[in-house]
């Protein structure tokens, strides 16, 4: 076994990959650029080296600078987690050619299964199921538009070196896809460096099954069962769980077989993911291999109870599987859930910032949290805006199900938008829970998913009128402490006077509602009225605050953060963010350039679609912005002008910036 390797990534996976290496005696290098000089993958490694600026190409991207970090340390081996080089045959050669292990398979596999058009060829040779399309070699658009016709649409437009979601584009319409094809290629380019595609045919209500294949250097191979991964939006995984609901015994013997089949074909070595684009009706066709460790790995393990990563570490270093085929099991069900810096009213846009307040769920048998990041750390705009792996474990699916709505309540994240709202409500649509899935489910479930916005309850005003109430108090002793007449009575705020109950007014800002929260103090208490309904409220803050409510005599907790003029409030499993305000401020209005479209993160301009000049209707593209490895289309908010567009192909961008001069049309 090794005495020290080298951990190849950043965040989550490089934090879980530390972990079991700690729980073996081996000792972790980590590698950092200058983004995540305080990161935490690198606070938890035994030595972290740093390897260059924040862009992924000048530092987690570069072979060289991780091969002399390697040397430099005497590490052994390099794992290299997810993404960034998992998948780089010139990486994995480079380890071979320098002497270091590479935890993962041989450089022949990853270059079988790095093409998707390649890897196709295989599998129909190696007599594995294959989705009807176009895997050749002729990439001039006219000639795969040809294809396309040919095959019938749907289509999808994937990108041969692709993965994660990213250079795929759904066809649906003969005239669309020239365009769509474009945007794909940019996209390809900009992630993979390969513009190659392929074309196949989209199948209607697809479910999305992998299975989890492990092989050694003795030729055994074994498959850890299924996933199923069908919850995506923009072809990402959102939710997966393990088993799959609905898989029959034999059905799973089909696609396991299926599986091994191919990790055989490659000389399969390590932990491996064969993907399955499923049925309604059971048949299944294979979608591609990934030479890696997935992200959704924690699944497997907590229904096998096994450690993959442990598995890697002792194939990659000659050892036999730790287990054969028959004694393998399944016991239970489980949940992953992504917990992402992204805003779901907003397309989910990603979210940049400061994590103010980090608060997950306590973990036990039944929940895991696997995160790269811990209270006060960046969510930065240079990679991937995940903030944890919410994974959740019980005896069967409905009792999972329960858990994962429960540690989704449990969580708390104030300092950037988040999707864990949009996650319970995904989890508790009855589609998903009563098993309807395929990978169009968000979509059709839009109306469920993202409902109109509410008003906020009175109940949530009161506990945050609460909240204000006591902090001020809390603050208000501090202050006195810190005086030379502790004890006087001028220095408490419990709203005494002389033959009289003291009342104010508290108001607090939802949207563009005003709410207020008339106060009356009371001995130990105070009577809290809204639109004239009066309860009486007492309670507990703690520093990081916990609150406990008394409501009219029932008792409840609940979570009152105060950051930067606004109280985030977490109570009974949702979360409400309320600006408080002070009546007596009469600022001025704020706003954005009048006239202008504004960046709505930080990103780089890869095209302007429009013309200056030009005179477009609603809705029309404009730019587009590649941010966080994706890209965004800037549309026309009205019909109208582009004026001047006021950065140019190549720019950099920050959150907020205009990048188009628009004039609407007279209405």
């Amino acid at each position: 076994m090794f005495d020290k390797i080298l951990i190849a990534n950043r965040g989550e996976i490089a934090c879980r990959v530390i972990k079991t290496a700690r729980r073996m005696g081996i000792k972790t290098v980590a590698v950092y650029s200058e983004a995540d000089a305080n990161a935490r993958h690198v606070r938890l490694a035994d030595e972290a080296v740093l390897i260059g600026p924040a862009a992924a190409r000048e530092s987690y991207l570069v072979i060289d600078k991780i091969i002399a970090a390697a040397k430099a340390t005497g590490a052994q081996a390099i794992h290299p987690g997810y993404g960034f080089l998992s998948e780089n045959e010139d990486f994995c050669h480079a380890c071979e050619r320098e002497g270091i292990v590479f935890i993962g398979p041989p450089v022949a596999a990853i270059r079988a299964m790095g093409s998707k058009s390649e890897a196709k060829k295989l599998m129909e040779a190696a007599g594995v199921p294959l989705t009807p399309g176009y895997h050749g070699d002729d990439q001039e658009p006219a000639y795969l538009h040809q294809q396309a016709d040919a095959i019938g649409y749907p289509v999808l437009i994937k990108a041969a070196a692709g993965g994660g979601g990213k250079g795929m584009r759904l066809v649906e319409r003969s005239e669309d896809f020239i365009d769509l094809l474009a945007s794909c290629k940019r996209e390809a380019i900009s992630s993979f460096g390969d513009d190659h595609v392929l074309v196949e045919k989209y199948i209607t209500k697809p479910r999305h099954i992998e299975i989890q294949v492990f092989g050694d250097t003795h030729g055994n191979v074994v498959y850890l069962f299924e996933r199923d991964c069908s919850v995506q939006r923009r072809h990402q995984k959102v939710l997966e769980e393990a088993p799959a609901p609905g898989m029959t015994l034999e059905r799973r013997a089909a696609m396991g077989k299926a599986a091994v089949d191919a990790a055989k074909v490659v000389g399969y070595v390590g932990a491996g993911t064969v993907e399955f684009i499923a049925n309604q009706d059971g048949s299944f066709y294979f979608m591609e291999m990934n030479t890696r460790l997935q992200v959704e790995h924690p699944v497997t393990e907590m229904i096998t109870g096994l450690d993959l990563v442990e598995w890697q570490l002792r194939v990659a270093s000659g050892e036999k599987l730790p287990l054969a085929q028959e004694q393998l099991q399944i016991r239970g069900h489980a949940l992953e859930a992504r917990i992402y810096a992204e805003d779901p009213a907003k397309g989910f846009l990603p979210s940049t910032g400061r994590l103010v307040h980090l608060a997950p769920p306590a973990e036990s048998l039944h929940v895991r949290v696997d995160t790269g990041v811990e209270e006060g750390d960046e969510i930065s705009p240079h990679y991937d805006p995940m903030i944890a792996k919410l994974i959740v474990w019980d005896i069967n699916r409905d009792r999972a199900l329960a858990r994962m709505l429960q540690a989704l309540a449990d969580y708390r994240v104030v300092g950037v938008a988040n999707n864990i709202e949009f996650l319970s409500r995904l989890t508790a649509c009855p589609a998903f829970s009563g098993a309807d899935l395929d990978t169009g489910l968000i979509e059709r479930e839009k109306t469920y998913l993202f409902p109109a916005e509410e008003g906020v309850p009175d109940e949530v005003l009161q506990i945050a009128a609460l909240a204000e109430l006591l902090r001020e108090a809390v603050l208000a002793d501090k202050r006195a402490q810190r005086t030379a007449d502790a004890r006087s009575p001028w220095h408490a705020r419990d709203g005494w006077r002389m033959n009289a109950t003291a009342r104010r007014t508290l108001l607090f800002r939802h949207g563009e509602t005003d709410r207020t929260v008339e106060v009356a103090y009371l001995p130990g208490a105070y009577r809290l009225t809204i639109d004239g309904r009066s309860v009486e409220a007492r309670g507990e803050l703690n520093p990081r605050g916990l609150l406990r409510v008394e409501l009219d005599g029932t008792r409840m907790d609940a979570t009152v953060i105060a950051a930067a003029g606004r109280r985030h409030v977490f109570a009974k499993g949702r979360a409400w963010q309320l600006a408080a305000v002070d009546p007596l401020h009469h600022g001025g209005e704020g706003g954005g350039a009048e006239g202008g479209l504004l960046a709505p993160m930080p990103g780089k301009v890869i095209a302007l679609v429009a013309a200056e000049g030009a005179k477009v209707e609603k809705g029309a593209p404009l730019l587009i912005l590649e941010a966080m490895k994706m890209e965004h289309t800037i549309t026309a908010p009205s019909a109208g002008t582009v004026k001047a567009f006021r950065f140019g192909v190549g720019d950099q961008v920050g959150d907020g910036a205009e990048l188009v001069e628009f004039e609407a049309a007279a209405a």
